[in-house]
């Protein structure tokens, strides 16, 4: 079996008397993007903090590509590119002046520094900003020059925090598609809250809560939990609501407006949408609308770690994709 490139075993951290995060355990394969999830808190920071060699672990062992953190931090920092979630950035240096500078912290061979910064710079597409001052350039290319500090090395790990926080919905996109193309060459761990990033960019996520992982699989995984368990149904016809409510499988009806209805099902039927539809057709409702709806992934904090989620679940919002009759 291949080694994987970061393995967290039993990671604790305590601040004065609290625990920030409690037997943290993960492995993080050589390729693709491995999300790390929480809500503000849980303690995601914490374990970035010192996965990447910026904070000393209370209990537990970092190895990155097999070397020890702690042991050895110099020589395992090598492998590990950072960009925290406000990028260390000098805004009065260029593109060119700045990552050069970047490219010496990490000790790179003088001779291989040239070369290894034009490669990030046309990675990240901002080789025509070369000679530009970082201060001049826009939110969304300042954050592509953080993002080329963290490549420059060539790291096969690379960490990014919160990397599309503040940037416009183009901007995102065009981050979230660079993401993309850096972890087809390397392993990237990437910090967010914001569950549509999640879905477009990770293969593998964990979440923290309370310092404590309560989750961790596949984007698949992830998506059948994240299953709807309500839809919304408009009918030109509406029976009255206990009518509703006694359909088989239904457990809630919430009455929205005259024609609008929230019906409540267990997540797990993904049959009921077609067999709702089907019954408001023969009983003459004359439905219009059908839409499914995904809880919001605060919705998800809560139910994870334990809390109750009934208060949150007018936070959910509508998936995308509807089926009208």
């Amino acid at each position: 079996m291949e080694e994987p490139i970061v393995r967290v075993d039993h990671l604790s951290h305590r601040y004065s008397v609290q625990w920030a995060i409690r037997d943290i355990n993960l492995q993080i394969s050589k390729k693709g993007v491995f999300g790390l999830l929480g809500s503000n808190g849980a303690g995601k920071s914490t374990t970035m903090n010192i996965i990447c060699g910026v904070l000393n672990q209370t209990e537990g062992d970092v190895h990155i590509n097999g070397i020890s953190l702690r042991e050895d931090p110099v020589q395992a920092k090598r492998y590990i590119g950072f960009l925290p979630q406000r990028p260390p950035l000098y805004t009065d240096a260029t593109v060119d002046e700045y990552l050069m500078y970047c490219a010496r912290l990490r000790l790179m061979d003088p001779k291989e520094v040239r070369s290894a910064v034009d490669r990030a710079k046309e990675k990240c597409g901002i080789m025509h900003f070369s000679r530009r001052l970082i201060g001049n350039l826009s939110g969304g290319y300042q954050q592509r020059v953080g993002i080329a500090q963290a490549i420059v090395h060539n790291p096969p790990f690379v960490v990014l925090d919160e990397p599309t926080n503040g940037l416009d919905p183009n901007q995102i996109v065009e981050i979230r598609h660079l993401i993309k193309e850096i972890a087809a060459e390397r392993a990237v761990m990437l910090s967010t809250h914001i569950l549509p990033e999640v879905q477009a960019t990770c293969d593998e996520i964990m979440m923290i809560e309370h310092g404590r992982v309560v989750f961790t699989g596949s984007l698949r995984d992830f998506n059948n939990y994240m299953a709807p368990s309500t839809f919304v149904l408009v009918l030109e016809q509406a029976p009255p609501v206990e009518e509703l409510a006694a359909i088989p499988g239904i457990l809630k009806v919430e009455h929205l407006t005259p024609t609008r209805f929230r019906l409540h099902f267990d997540g797990e039927d993904h049959g009921m949408t077609r067999r709702v539809a089907a019954l408001a057709v023969e009983k003459g409702w004359r439905p219009s609308e059908i839409m499914l709806e995904r809880d919001s992934l605060d919705t998800v904090f809560a139910q994870l770690s334990g809390k109750g989620v009934a208060s949150l679940h007018t936070g959910a919002h509508t998936d995308a994709a509807a089926s009208r009759s």
